[in-house]
C-alpha cells in the first residue's frame, strides 16, 4: 500500500467519524422540533435545489423602485452567507416574472427601474404547511431599504391575494434613520422589525395586522445578526426575535373570503387561509409605499450598493404532531396578543 492511499483511508476514516459525532441541527428554542429542511450556504453558490430567483421590474406592487435579477451581482454566497445585494443602477426587464403570465402579450413587456436587487423562493422546491422557521440575518440600513424573510401561499388555494393569506416572518424599513415610533425616546433611531399577516378578501378587500418587536439602539438590526423565527400550527401563529417570543395571532382573529363568479363573497371554513402549504422567500426591495412614507420620507439614493446577509435558513416540524403542527410550542406570557382586522 503507497503512503498516498494510506493517508486517503486515515483521512476518510477522520472525515467518517466526524460526520457521525456532528451534532444535529436543532431549533434554536423549544423541544420537539425535528430538522425538515434547511440552507447553511456553505457551497460556494446558491443552490438550484432549494432557491428560484424571481426576474421582474413590476415592484412588488408597492410601487417599489427596483428590478429583481438572477444575476451574481444581485445574490451569491460567500463565506458562509448569502448575500442579497441591492444597486443604483438604471436597469430594464421584463415587468413581470415569467411564471406569472400566460399570455405572449404579457412577457413582451418590460420596465426599467433605478436600482437592482434579488428576490429568492423555494416554491415547489420547499413548500410547507405548519413548522418552526428560522433564518439568520443582517439587515441593510437606510431610508428606502425594504428587507423582508415572509411566505406565500404555493397553490392559491382560496384566490387571489389576499385571500389566500400571506405570512411576514420579518421585515424593516428605513433603519438607522430616526425613528417616527412615538413610543420611543427622542432622538432614537429606527430599529423596529415588523411581523405582519395579510388575509381577509381578494385586494382591495384585504386587511393585515401585526405587531413590531423594537431593538435597542445599540444592538440595531442593521449592526448584528440576530434570529427572525415563526411557529406556525394549525390554530395559532408565533413571532420571535433571539428566542424572545414578541408576538402571538390567533385563528379566531384570521379570516379569508373568496369571491365566487358572480362577485360575491363566501367566508372560507375551519382555520383558512393558514391552512395549505407556503413556500419561503427572501428579499431586498428599495421604496415603495410603506418606506417611502414613513421616517425621512422617500428614498435616499446614497450609499449603495447596500445588501441583506444571511447565515442561515431552517425549517423544523414538530414531531408531536405534523398535521396540526402542535405539541412544540414555545409560549412566553410577555408576548403580545394581536388584534384581528374585519374589512
Amino acid at each position: 500500500m503507497s503512503v498516498k492511499t494510506y493517508a486517503v483511508i486515515l483521512l476518510t476514516g477522520a472525515l467518517s467519524a466526524c460526520q457521525q459525532t456532528a451534532e444535529p441541527i436543532k431549533a434554536s428554542l423549544g423541544e420537539g422540533w425535528q430538522l425538515v429542511w434547511h440552507d447553511e450556504f456553505e457551497q460556494n453558490t446558491i443552490d438550484p435545489t432549494k432557491w428560484q430567483h424571481e426576474v421582474n421590474c413590476r415592484g412588488g406592487g408597492n410601487d417599489e423602485q427596483q428590478c429583481y435579477t438572477a444575476r451574481s451581482e444581485n445574490s451569491f454566497v460567500e463565506s458562509g452567507l448569502l448575500h442579497i445585494v441591492a444597486r443604483k443602477e438604471q436597469y430594464t426587464g421584463p415587468l413581470h416574472n415569467a411564471d406569472g403570465v400566460t399570455r405572449d402579450a404579457e412577457r413582451a413587456l418590460v420596465a426599467t427601474q433605478p436600482f437592482t436587487s434579488a428576490r429568492l423562493r423555494t416554491k415547489h422546491l420547499g413548500d410547507w404547511r405548519y413548522g418552526r422557521f428560522e433564518v439568520r440575518a443582517k439587515l441593510p440600513v437606510g431610508q428606502g431599504a425594504w428587507p423582508a424573510i415572509w411566505m406565500l401561499p404555493t397553490d392559491w388555494h382560496y384566490g387571489r391575494w389576499a385571500s389566500s393569506g400571506e405570512i411576514d416572518i420579518m421585515e424593516a424599513v428605513n433603519l438607522n434613520t430616526q425613528t417616527d415610533d412615538k413610543t420611543a425616546p427622542a432622538g432614537s433611531l429606527e430599529t423596529r422589525v415588523h411581523g405582519t399577516l395579510h388575509y381577509g378578501g381578494p385586494a382591495p378587500e384585504n386587511v393585515y395586522s401585526g405587531t413590531p418587536y423594537r431593538f435597542s439602539d445599540a444592538d440595531n438590526p442593521a449592526d448584528n445578526f440576530h434570529v427572525y423565527a415563526l411557529e406556525w400550527q394549525q390554530d395559532e401563529i408565533r413571532w420571535y426575535v433571539d428566542n424572545v417570543h414578541y408576538a402571538t395571532f390567533r385563528h379566531d382573529q384570521w379570516y379569508s373570503t373568496s369571491q365566487q363568479a358572480d362577485g360575491s363573497f363566501v367566508e372560507n371554513s375551519g382555520f383558512a387561509p393558514f391552512d395549505q402549504r407556503f413556500h419561503l422567500l427572501l428579499n431586498f426591495a428599495v421604496g415603495g409605499n410603506w418606506p417611502a412614507n414613513v421616517n425621512d420620507k422617500g428614498v435616499d439614493m446614497s450609499g449603495y450598493p447596500k445588501q441583506m446577509l444571511v447565515d442561515y435558513v431552517r425549517v423544523f416540524q414538530c414531531s408531536q404532531n405534523s398535521e396540526t403542527g402542535k405539541g412544540c410550542a414555545s409560549v412566553q406570557p410577555s408576548a403580545v396578543h394581536i388584534k384581528g382586522k374585519r374589512q
